[in-house]
């Protein structure tokens, strides 16, 4: 899977990864057409535990996330925000080997002090250089072994130190192994140019945020700058928290059902969990073994 990635990254226009954080999520964005996903922590953390994207998502509560994604969308690649690896090196290196074993093909791993927050909030701090690399290091020298993840390393550091630190992170990470290099929160199209140019040949990820700090760039646009990867993380949920806000909100103004035209039919939604297969599977097996 993570050579499925590589090969989705080098070929034609940028490869767009949207957001999903469960598997109804992740099921109706591979229907929609895209070759690989993204497990946005971000959306984890709303979602699973109605918690802001502030350090409260665990190592196991993302583990747990991946395994049911990857399964939920047999064949799709599934790249999991990993945070900071949840620890040092080391620890990295586990979050790794358990998000592996769950079947993702790969991993964002970033440099921020635990506990991290969302890239486009106040407030973020960064380890050192040397700390983040053996992180990149120890998960990258897992191939060795067999466990073979694409690897996207991020850095935050264009806040707390600017965008010539950010940069060299990222050339420092791709030179130890990264497969994509993801400088968070640039502030406006010079400095995505800047970061497109730099860090040619890293595979550089541009990362769109509704509300957030970097400008909202077209795709062919990004792609012209020399961006290989384009996250579009929390679209999804922003989507779906709009919908059920506004669904429920009605529901207790009125008593009765919102409007049957903003929602999906009870056959789409049953189609799009595969209702169809497990009827044909219940169906197969329903008169017991075959004589």
């Amino acid at each position: 899977m993570a050579d499925t990635v590589r090969a989705l990254a080098d070929a034609g226009p940028p490869l767009v990864l949207p957001g999903v954080y469960d598997g109804l999520s992740a099921r109706l964005a591979a229907g929609a057409g895209f070759g690989a996903l993204v497990v946005s922590g971000y959306s984890v953390a709303a979602s699973r535990l109605g918690l802001p994207d502030f350090g409260y998502l665990t190592q196991t509560e993302i583990t747990d996330a991946a395994r049911d994604l990857v399964a939920a969308v047999p064949g799709v690649p599934v790249i999991v925000d990993a945070d900071t690896g949840y620890g040092n090196a080391l620890s990295a290196a586990r979050t790794a080997r358990l998000l592996h074993r769950a079947g993702a093909a790969g991993m964002i791993l970033e440099d921020q002090e635990w506990p991290k927050r969302c890239g486009h909030m106040e407030g973020k701090r960064i380890v050192t250089r040397a700390e983040w690399l053996a992180k990149v290091r120890a998960v990258a020298d897992l191939r060795d072994e067999g466990i073979d993840l694409f690897l996207i390393a991020r850095t935050d550091a264009r806040g707390p130190e600017g965008l010539d630190e950010a940069i060299a992170r990222g050339r420092a990470a791709a030179d130890l192994g990264a497969d994509a290099v993801f400088v968070e929160a640039p502030l406006d199209r010079d400095e995505l140019a800047r970061i497109g140019a730099k860090l040619a040949g890293t595979r550089p990820v541009a990362n769109m945020v509704e509300g957030g700090r970097t400008p909202m760039v077209p795709t062919p646009e990004l792609g012209e700058m020399g961006f290989r990867m384009v996250l579009w993380g929390i679209s999804g949920i922003l989507a779906a928290g709009h919908a059920l806000a506004a669904t429920y909100q009605a529901l207790a103004a009125t008593g009765s059902g919102p409007d049957p035209a903003t929602l999906m039919t009870f056959t789409e939604i049953t189609d799009a969990v595969g209702l169809p297969d497990h009827r044909r599977l219940d169906e197969r097996y329903a008169g017991g073994p075959a004589s």
